[in-house]
This record gives C-alpha cells, sequence and structure tokens, in this order.
C-alpha cells in the first residue's frame, strides 16, 4: 500500500511540475507575443513618420530644381553654358527647371527615346532631360518657327543618332538645341550652327553617361 501511494505521489508531484512547466511557456509566450506587437506597432508609427517625412521631403526637393542658383555664360560661338553643376537625381515629379528648355538638372528615372526620334506633340522635359544625361541633343521649336524649317529640322533628327526633337511652346526663340549643360538658338535648319552644334554636343564631352540608352525609354 505505502508503494501505491508513493508511486501516486510521484506522479501527481509529476504532473503538478509540468502544469507549472507549462504555466511558465504561457506566460512567458504571452510576455513574448506582447512584446512583438509593441514592437511591431512602435516600428509602424515610425515607418509612418519616416514615409511622411520622405514624402514631405520629395515634395520639396522635387518641387524645385537646385540647379536655380545658376546663370547662362555666352561663349563667343553664340552657345550658352550653364555656369552652375547640373543635379543628376532621378524623381518622379514634376521639375521646375530655371531655363526652358531645361539642359539638365533632376529627372526622370526613364529617358525618352532619343534615337534619331521626331515627336509632333511636347514631351516631358523631366524625360528628355535625362535623354540629355545620355548625350543626346534635343531640337525643339514654337509655333513662330516655319513649317518648312519643322520639316527639314526632323529629316535631319532622323538621320542622327542620340538626337530627338519635339515642340516646346514657351521656349523663347523658335528653334532652339539643348544638350546636357549647353544651348543655343538657330536661326533656320539651314543654319551652319546647326551642324556645328550636332558635332559638338552629340556624345560630347559635356555628357555625364557616355553611350547610355537612347531606346527602350519613353516613347
Amino acid at each position: 500500500m505505502a508503494a501505491k501511494n508513493n508511486s501516486s505521489a510521484e506522479r501527481k508531484a509529476r504532473i503538478e511540475a509540468m502544469r507549472r512547466a507549462e504555466r511558465s511557456r504561457e506566460r512567458r509566450n504571452r510576455i513574448l507575443t506582447i512584446g512583438a506587437s509593441v514592437l511591431i506597432v512602435a516600428g509602424l508609427v515610425v515607418g509612418g513618420t519616416v514615409l511622411v517625412r520622405s514624402q514631405s521631403d520629395d515634395d520639396s526637393s522635387t518641387a524645385s530644381d537646385s540647379t536655380s542658383t545658376g546663370k547662362w555664360e555666352t561663349g563667343s560661338d553664340g552657345v550658352k553654358t550653364w555656369s552652375t553643376k547640373l543635379t543628376q537625381n532621378h524623381v518622379t515629379k514634376t521639375v521646375k527647371y530655371p531655363m526652358e528648355p531645361p539642359v539638365g538638372g533632376d529627372h526622370d528615372p526613364v529617358w525618352q527615346n532619343c534615337n534619331g526620334d521626331v515627336y509632333d506633340k511636347a514631351i516631358k522635359a523631366e524625360n528628355a532631360v535625362h535623354s540629355l544625361e545620355h548625350g543626346a541633343v534635343w531640337v525643339t521649336y514654337n509655333s513662330k518657327a516655319s513649317d518648312a524649317d519643322v520639316k527639314a529640322l526632323a529629316e535631319k533628327v532622323k538621320k542622327t543618332p542620340y538626337t530627338l526633337m519635339s515642340p516646346v511652346e514657351g521656349q523663347k526663340d523658335p528653334v532652339m538645341l539643348s544638350a546636357w549643360g549647353h544651348q543655343r538658338t538657330v536661326t533656320s535648319a539651314t543654319d551652319p550652327n546647326l551642324d556645328k552644334f550636332f558635332e559638338t554636343y552629340v556624345q560630347g564631352k559635356q555628357t555625364p553617361e557616355p553611350g547610355a540608352a537612347c531606346t527602350n525609354g519613353v516613347s
């Protein structure tokens, strides 16, 4: 009988020890769960704050371009050069450029196709600036340009890799040529300065990313 009592007592003791261990594990799991929940909530709060700040920073940084501190310097050949270093950040919002057409600065992550591409309608400046970064020359015109010049310019562009052409109604002169950091006006499609500009700036020394693609972008 004594042996049975001892066996029963030992079994009860083992069961009680197991229950204590189980209760201990449950308490430990609850603590871990609560702790993890607190960390998740805290992470969400911090992440949300960072996201809001990041969005706020994006709003302020992409609404304007830091190149606005520079100015044009005109050379003896009539080519204007932007006086300060142009930024090259990729942004997804509208950039307020200090010149029109723009010749550099923050721009869209995707370039405008510039393998002799001619556009009949206005294109996004942010995409075109990316093309300039790749060494393209951007030919632009407004409604003051003659139909004959527009047609002749288009034929010239179509034959020249790393060029593109589009209307920019807000520009000062009827026909303008832009490369990264450089710009000039030409009087017509037969102006000899057109060929000189192409020879100098199509994949010229000013190119930040020489040899980068002018295809598989925005068309």
